[in-house]
This record gives C-alpha cells, structure tokens and sequence, in this order.
C-alpha cells in the first residue's frame, strides 16, 4: 500500500476540510473565501476573525515553502495576467452568489442544489479553459 503524501493537495484539503466544518459547526459560518473577503468590508464587528482567516491563507504556503524548502509549483504567468485572472475569479463569484470553497465544499458538504449546479458549472469551464488553452490555441 503507498502512503498518502500529506504535504501536498491532500494535506491541504484535509485541513480546509477541517477549517469549513469548524466554521460551521462552531460557528454557523461558511467559510467561502468571498463571503469572508466581502464582510471585511460590510461587518466590521467580525473583521478580526475574518482578516486572521484570510492572512492565514498565505502565510500557511509562506510556512509550508520555509518548512518544505520552496513550493512545489512555481508561477509562469506575469504580474498583469495574474491581476486580470484574479479580477475574473471576483466577477465570477459575485456572478455565481459564492466562489470555489463556498460552493464546492461548503454547499455541497450540505448538499444544496444550487451549489451543485454552481460546482458542475465552474468544473466544467475550467475544463473546457484548459482544453483549449492546451489543445486548440498555438
């Protein structure tokens, strides 16, 4: 039998598991990433717990790369591309009433119909993104 490899995807999804089910079960919360970014903004009485949620999210891969010696992919996009890509990813989420993490393992987690279709829908442009990206475009 191969040992699960914890240092990558499935060490990082276990603990976002663990996050959204915490949130949830302690608290009431869903832990979509741009619900919590949206109420640093709107509700200024839980910004501490939102804005300690969200520096955590790059200060986990800053310990990861110091414990680990690097991160194990590396970013080939420029600058601009990856403020464009990201400003795309927040339509997209306003666009769709939540983003990955809300939808595709908080809602589904509660299995609402609305982020099955939500997850089944941004899956499958991801795929047909990379298929032409891959295949089609020179």
């Amino acid at each position: 039998m191969i040992a699960p490899d914890w240092s990558g995807g499935l060490g990082g999804g276990a603990v976002l598991g663990l996050a959204a089910t915490l949130a949830l079960a302690l608290d009431g919360r869903i832990a979509g990433i741009s619900g919590i970014l949206g109420g640093v903004f709107t509700t200024p009485g839980d910004r501490p717990w939102r804005l300690a949620f969200l520096l955590g999210l790059p200060a986990g891969a800053g310990l990861y790369s110091v414990l680990a010696g690097g991160l194990p992919q590396q970013l080939a996009a420029s600058p601009a591309v990856l403020v464009v890509a990201g400003l795309l990813v927040g339509a997209g989420t306003r666009l769709g009433s939540g983003c990955t993490s809300g939808h595709g393992i908080c809602g589904l987690a509660r299995r609402s119909p609305r982020s099955l279709a939500a997850t089944a829908t941004f899956m499958g442009v991801a795929m047909a993104t990379v298929f032409v990206f891959r295949h089609v475009l020179p």
